[in-house]
């Protein structure tokens, strides 16, 4: 028998997805100007290089940078819009298929994963960290937890309902998963490159 599906219209999450896309679609409009800044002048840098540390550049100009064969920034700009138009959606009374969540959920799982092996990069491989890709990681990473924690308590994925209930609870907690993941970032980047002492 198939799960009864619940909190089909969670009002909290569809104001976060909006805030969340609006954020992360204005990191990636800043990330293409640069881009295009660089492109139309070899050479120059970009405005938010702040030292060697801190800096978009280097990032923009990377393979890593253009993983797809055209600049990441553009993946945003594409993709930031989906948040918004389900949250939107859902303030407006829509109630998604299950087949729907998961497919939403699939893009911010393919998201999160791709800024956590970006994340690698820029502070292994690069020795950088970009501002605006890390306002892109600050949305990012709670979104995959929220929707995450959603697909589970909704019964949209088939769940014990210890686990629905636990999800339930988990959900108000976000803010704090995503600040202990930002401290475990930040941390890493600290060890890796000290980017405190080149501020």
């Amino acid at each position: 028998m198939p799960t009864r599906l619940t909190h089909t219209r969670p009002r909290a999450l569809a104001v976060w997805l909006i805030i969340a896309g609006a954020v992360g679609l204005l990191a990636a409009f800043e990330l293409t100007v640069e881009k295009f800044h660089l492109l139309a002048e070899p050479g120059s840098t970009a405005s938010c290089d702040v030292n060697i540390v801190v800096q978009c550049g280097k990032n923009l100009d990377s393979w890593q940078g253009a993983v797809f064969g055209f600049p990441n920034p553009l993946l945003g700009l594409v993709g930031w819009v989906a948040p918004i138009a389900v949250g939107v959606a859902i303030l407006a009374g829509a109630r998604f298929a299950r087949w729907f969540w998961w497919l939403f959920w699939s893009g911010t799982a393919f998201a999160f994963g791709f800024v956590v092996w970006l994340i690698a990069q820029s502070v292994f491989v690069l020795g950088t960290l970009c501002p605006w890709c890390m306002v892109t990681w600050i949305v990012t990473i709670p979104t995959f937890y929220a929707v995450t924690l959603h697909v589970l308590r909704s019964g949209v994925a088939p769940a014990p309902g210890r686990v629905r209930a636990a999800s339930d609870t988990l959900l108000g907690w976000v803010p704090l998963l995503a600040i202990l993941s930002y401290a475990v970032i930040a941390l890493i980047a600290q060890l890796r490159l000290d980017w405190i002492g080149t501020l």
